[in-house]
């Protein structure tokens, strides 16, 4: 019986996603308002979109699992297992 993720492990990469482009519109418009060129900013917020999302991916990959997630991997490691009972 396999089990359905939860809402908030459903919404974590958009969570993700909208973080970063925050920090990239909060830096676009610093680069707007120092440049005064819009192609210099949206190209620079473009840039940090990219660093902020390879960031944030890169944390969360170095975080440890909680008990949870260990019991879940081992829930699937022992469905993958050739003898194992589906």
């Amino acid at each position: 019986m396999m089990q359905q993720p939860s809402r908030r492990d459903v919404m974590r990469p958009y969570e993700y996603l909208a973080i970063a482009a925050a920090i990239a519109l909060f830096c676009g418009l610093i680069f707007l308002a120092t440049t005064r060129d819009i192609v210099i900013a949206v190209v620079g917020a473009g840039v940090i979109f990219i660093l902020a999302l390879v960031t944030l991916a890169l944390l969360a990959l170095a975080m440890k699992p909680d008990d949870k997630e260990l019991t879940d991997l081992e829930e699937q490691q022992r469905r993958e297992e050739p003898g194992a009972p589906h």
